[in-house]
């Protein structure tokens, strides 16, 4: 297979050249263990998923320690939690010796809160998502980004049903403790039909016979394991009664339309989830902008209570507040940009004026002119990004 470079690399280098421990999280299969054997060819690898290396750890965690040769790569490290504070131990020893230990894990909560208790200070964390429209011309809104299922083509309905069935309902109902697996299923379909809208914990708890504390609870994991992405609304001296509910994606588009009976793009582009699809599209994208950077991520969008709303608000850098609004159809009208162009001018009072755009799927056929309504750019997903954070 070939190796397609991912945007991180450049963190992760500066990572390893600071830090003795670096630990590299994200979803399953987002192509952690590519990435890692891409960048560091001369490292050790340790899978510890492996029934014989963890009899190896929990019988003997300093001889499994004493035979490895640094720097090596500790792969799926939340199956063994104890190995922490040897680890550390191991770091305070030598803490000029960057780069030697290289942590991954996908279940996000156990691992750190290992990092949290035994590594603090002593390790970068990283995030890789799938892979976004920067790395693959293959990454769609119909397809998403995760590695195999680009591969796999045809197939990709049958990776995401595996992929459902393994890692989402085992993986994550094992940190949940989840006894009834029909509950938890349809909760994370349920979630799919909540794509793109506020987030009501109580009409998602109550045909699912289940509590509000408990749609909390296994939110929080799947947001934590990366397959979720919660928006804010954004407060910022807008001087009206705002809502104050988050927003709602599932982080893959392409697992989003999988859980929705979606099976392709032509498919998509009928469906009423069409523009909900999209919109959680362009914020995954920036989503896995800012992490490849280093950065968490960090978007927003706004409503008030006169049912005035914009789709994302990112402030890349201090001093810029960027405003977009997201349509999946190719002909955007300027009639589009009445509610950015109103929650603009009340932002622009306290600070300087906010960019805006108007993201949509260009026509190839059709180009339009840059310049959609009065300080608004008509942007493709790409342009916009490279708005928010130029490629070097």
């Amino acid at each position: 297979m070939v190796y397609l470079s991912r945007q991180i690399e450049p963190c992760l280098a500066r990572a390893l050249a600071s830090f003795p421990a670096v630990v590299v999280t994200g979803p399953r299969r987002s192509g952690k263990t590519c990435l890692l054997r891409h960048c560091l060819p001369s490292a050790s690898y340790v899978q510890l998923e492996d029934p014989d290396t963890l009899l190896a750890v929990k019988s003997d965690p300093r001889g499994f320690l004493d035979s490895l040769h640094l720097p090596v790569v500790l792969d799926e490290i939340q199956q063994t939690p104890d190995l922490f504070p040897y680890i550390r131990s191991r770091i305070d020893a030598a803490p000029d010796r960057c780069g030697q230990w290289i942590l991954t894990g996908s279940q996000e909560s156990s691992l750190m809160r290992g990092v949290a208790e035994s590594m603090a200070g002593r390790a970068a964390v990283l995030r890789l998502s799938p892979f976004s429209i920067r790395e693959s011309p293959l990454v769609t809104p119909f397809s998403g980004g995760y590695p195999e299922a680009l591969a796999a083509d045809s197939d990709a309905s049958l990776w995401f049903s595996s992929y459902v069935q393994t890692y989402l309902e085992r993986d994550v109902r094992s940190v949940l403790g989840v006894r009834d697996l029909m509950a938890f299923h349809r909760f994370v379909r349920l979630l799919a039909t909540r794509h793109g809208q506020m987030l009501n914990k109580t009409a998602i708890a109550a045909p699912l016979g289940i509590s509000v504390p408990t749609v909390s609870r296994w939110l929080d994991v799947l947001e934590m394991s990366g397959l979720v992405l919660i928006v804010p609304p954004y407060f910022k001296n807008a001087g009206k009664r705002l809502v104050k509910t988050p927003k709602l994606y599932l982080a893959d588009s392409g697992l989003a339309c999988h859980l929705l009976g979606i099976r392709s793009a032509a498919e998509l582009a009928a469906s009423p989830f069409s523009g909900p699809i999209f919109e959680g599209f362009v914020a995954s994208e920036v989503a896995k902008a800012q992490t490849a950077l280093g950065l968490p991520p960090e978007l927003f969008y706004f409503r008030d209570e006169q049912g005035l709303e914009v789709d994302l608000l990112v402030s890349p850098t201090a001093d810029r507040l960027v405003l977009a609004e997201c349509k999946a159809g190719a002909t955007p009208v300027p009639s589009m940009t009445a509610p950015m162009r109103r929650l603009a001018a009340a932002l622009a009072a306290d600070s300087p004026p906010p960019e805006m755009h108007l993201v949509h799927i260009p026509s190839p056929s059709a180009p339009l002119p840059p310049t959609l309504a009065p300080g608004v750019r008509r942007s493709s997903v790409a342009d916009f990004l490279n708005a928010l954070y130029p490629l070097d």
